[in-house]
């Protein structure tokens, strides 16, 4: 017999950690290879893991709603496999280069683990553990912060698992136990010195989305109440926006933040859309939205300028030879995912199109697969469909550039005729790109958001679909 370590997996580029939401097998369950075993839930997806041999599950290390490392053992499986496998030498691919020599340092490691993620996993700090998943229900139904503290947990240590929560809300439907109100925040100095207004963020340009956005429902954070005399509501941040909080901010102290902007006459863009649309649905299976024109456009562009489709690595610029497209992607809970599209410049405007539709679909119903949010070398974002006219995207890291495309407006402009100017009513758009300045010139990124801007304003309202 062999004991084989099952590994948390690496789901992408930036992601340390992932919550264990349900184990489909327990100790004891025979498990063949690719066996679901577990499923789990990053800041990206959230995605099944499976087993890597055929064998019996003989230890599971983390319980339901644990936050666990990259790389950490999460169960170990016994095979039938003569010669014994070291405890320390994972089938899956290792996060850490540095493999443990034996049983007990191997434990260490686990332990010490464990305890990191404890601390990075979202609390309240009232020395009780609570997981991001049970904040988030608790947020959710409306449960304040000394109300969960009076909830039993029947977890390691007293903890509130998925379970009791989820059985107190019923219980507390049904009236068997009143709603308590919500812990008051102690005065705090700096709160009472300056004053917190708590305002809805709307994100309308991410950077870094790999852990910025979630694809599975996030309910607000547990809202506690402030003293009446400052009139003030104090927030905590959850997990989810910490992490927004920590990659806005990296890649602006990663990258020097250039923004240029210009505008585009789109007129001939959009009544080739509706003169086709119906029949381009019909015929192809697929709507015809405008994303699949803009990333034609910018598509087109790159290959003229391929050091936007680059990154950068030390003192090192790595020109990138896939042009894979990101397209920043509302959710139902109002965050974005950034979904990719690889190789895009090999596909015709049909390919687009149905890439973007599946893409922006499986999104919005949480079926998205870690390989289809890695490896993005250029991003798009529509901040025209939350209404905006205009945005200064922050670069999506270790990309050099973002370009967001804003609402399209029926203006009056100046347009040249063969009988001379003209005032007429035009489809009109402004787009915003910024880039990183440590590669990208003012001049580069000016001329290349030109010429994508020229790309839509010559764009052929006869051309066939």
């Amino acid at each position: 017999m062999a004991l084989v370590d099952l590994i948390m997996p690496k789901m992408g580029e930036s992601i340390m950690e992932a919550t264990i939401l349900k184990w489909l097998k327990k100790p004891g369950d025979t498990v063949v290879q690719e066996e679901s075993v577990l499923e789990i839930a990053t800041d990206k997806v959230d995605s099944d893991v499976p087993s890597t041999e055929d064998g019996v599950i003989e230890e599971i290390l983390y319980n339901e709603n644990d936050v666990v490392p990259v790389g950490a053992v999460i169960a170990r499986i016994r095979t039938s496999v003569a010669e014994e496998i070291s405890n320390t030498a994972p089938v899956s691919s290792p996060v850490y280069e540095n493999s443990v020599q034996s049983t007990q340092t191997d434990m260490q490691m686990h332990n010490a683990l464990q305890v990191e993620s404890e601390v990075k996993t979202a609390s309240v700090n009232t020395g009780r553990f609570y997981s991001p998943l049970v904040l988030n229900i608790a947020a959710s139904e409306g449960i304040g912060l000394h109300e969960l503290e009076n909830i039993p947990g029947t977890g390691n240590e007293g903890r509130v698992t998925k379970n009791d929560i989820l059985q107190y809300v019923q219980l507390r439907k049904s009236g068997v136990t009143a709603a308590q109100p919500a812990l008051e925040v102690p005065h705090r100095v700096d709160a009472e010195k300056q004053p917190v207004e708590f305002v809805k963020q709307e994100i309308h340009a991410v950077a870094d989305h790999t852990m910025v956005v979630k694809s599975t429902p996030a309910p607000p954070a547990i809202v506690y109440n402030g003293d009446s005399e400052n009139n003030i509501e104090i927030v905590e941040m959850d997990r989810q926006r910490k992490l927004i909080a920590d990659h806005m901010v990296r890649s602006k102290q990663t990258s020097p933040h250039v923004t240029s902007f210009s505008e585009a006459d789109v007129t001939n863009m959009v009544l080739w859309r509706d003169k086709i649309k119906m029949q381009f649905e019909k015929q192809e299976g697929t709507k015809i939205t405008f994303m699949p024109l803009f990333i034609e456009a910018i598509l087109r562009c790159i290959k003229k300028y391929p050091l936007i489709n680059s990154s950068m690595n030390g003192d090192r610029i790595i020109i990138k030879k896939d042009i894979n497209i990101g397209m920043a992607t509302a959710l139902p809970t109002g965050n974005l995912i950034v979904p990719v599209i690889k190789n895009a410049d090999q596909l015709n405007l049909v390919g687009l199109a149905k890439q973007v539709n599946g893409l922006a679909d499986k999104a919005r119903n949480s079926k998205l697969k870690p390989q289809d949010t890695q490896d993005g070398t250029f991003t798009i974002t529509n901040v025209g469909s939350f209404g905006s006219l205009a945005g200064t995207p922050i670069i999506n890291q270790p990309q050099v550039a973002i370009l967001a495309v804003g609402a399209i407006k029926k203006r009056a402009v100046v347009i040249e005729t063969p009988q001379g100017d003209a005032i007429a009513i035009r489809h009109m758009i402004y787009l915003s790109m910024s880039y990183d300045h440590r590669i990208i010139d003012g001049s580069l990124g000016a001329t290349f958001l030109t010429a994508v801007a020229n790309e839509l304003e010559n764009f052929d309202v006869n051309r066939s679909i």
